[in-house]
């Protein structure tokens, strides 16, 4: 069990840094023909992920073709309603991960690393006003931390020529706001799922079928929207190379990874995760990517939020069944 422990600890770190590391370099590395489209990338790792869940499901019943389809058509068609509640979390998430790409578009790894720790304040409010818990006086102190800690890590490092600076100062603003706003509907997605859903035990895999189905509908809707010039003059996987299918393999299998060794992690192996992760990421972000200059108030204020994590996750229980279809999905993270 103790090495069960320590093997979801390295795949916990390597998930959350490698796809953080690699989607920045992605959308800023040069490249000589067009850059790939986010909106694209988002519904491809959708279909892997349905692709892989069908392939577990498989397994699941015995290797059986119509075990499978009966399995599928009971679950998908035969329960209509629980279906359709599964499309809010989804279009939430589909949303969610589009916003990450926007924002390791205009912020560092380690910035981005650091200030979407904010998911835990936003998922414990939720929490709070959707599900009625009660949180002790030292999780809100944690939360407060966390919110200072943040603020610290958002302030500029130096003065910088106006020209230069109104284009940072405009990037990171984006950058900041799509963290946000992806921490918001983030957490709203897993509180809702897990409302919604609460003493049903479904299967991981199927529920991530249900998810991916929806989440590749709207994804579309978003490449249509957004997108749908450029993907009728290059077509849909326009500057896609192996970096590219890189991220959309961390992003619809990395998820599945984590949620099937997630329960071997208790609270505090998963801060020590998330405080190596924001570590790696830092390190990296400054001597590969070189995009990263820390500054005194980076040092404090990424330190704040390691100290806030662990103060949040001491000594909580929690059911891990209704979470771990959120994770799959959470995982771009």
């Amino acid at each position: 069990m103790v090495s069960l422990k320590y093997l979801s600890l390295g795949v916990l770190i390597l998930q959350t840094t490698s796809l953080v590391l690699t989607m920045r370099y992605s959308r800023t590395a040069e490249t000589r023909g067009p850059r790939y489209l986010s909106s694209t990338a988002v519904v491809v790792a959708e279909v892997m992920k349905i692709a892989a869940c069908v392939v577990l499901v498989f397994f699941e019943q015995g290797m059986s073709i119509s075990r499978l389809g009966s399995t599928l058509r009971q679950e998908l068609v035969g329960k209509p309603l629980e279906t359709l509640k599964l499309a809010v979390p989804s279009v939430l998430y589909t949303l969610q991960n589009n916003l990450l790409y926007v924002a390791l578009s205009n912020l560092d790894a380690a910035t981005y690393q650091v200030t979407y720790q904010l998911k835990i304040l936003t998922t414990a409010l939720f929490s709070v006003a959707m599900l009625g818990r009660r949180l002790e006086t030292s999780k809100w102190v944690a939360l407060v931390l966390l919110m200072t800690g943040v603020a610290l890590v958002q302030m500029p490092a130096e003065a910088k020529p106006e020209a230069s600076k109104t284009h940072s100062l405009g990037s990171q603003v984006v950058g900041l706001l799509s963290v946000l706003t992806a921490c918001c509907t983030s957490a709203f997605a897993g509180v809702y799922f897990e409302k919604i859903l609460k003493g049903s035990r479904p299967s991981l895999w199927v529920r991530n079928i249900q998810l991916g189905l929806f989440g590749a509908i709207f994804g579309l809707f978003a490449v249509v929207m957004s997108d749908y010039e450029l993907v009728v003059e290059l077509g849909f996987l326009q500057g896609y190379n192996s970096i590219t299918w890189t991220v959309v393999s961390l992003q619809a299998f990395g998820g599945l990874v984590i949620a099937a060794v997630i329960k071997y992690a208790d609270n505090i192996l998963k801060g020590f995760a998330t405080s190596l992760s924001i570590i790696l990421s830092t390190v990296m972000s400054y001597y590969i990517l070189d995009d990263f200059r820390p500054s005194s108030h980076f040092f404090i204020g990424a330190s704040i939020v390691i100290c806030a994590t662990f103060l949040y996750s001491r000594e909580v229980k929690v059911s891990i069944a209704p979470i771990i279809p959120l994770i799959a999905k959470e995982s771009q993270q």
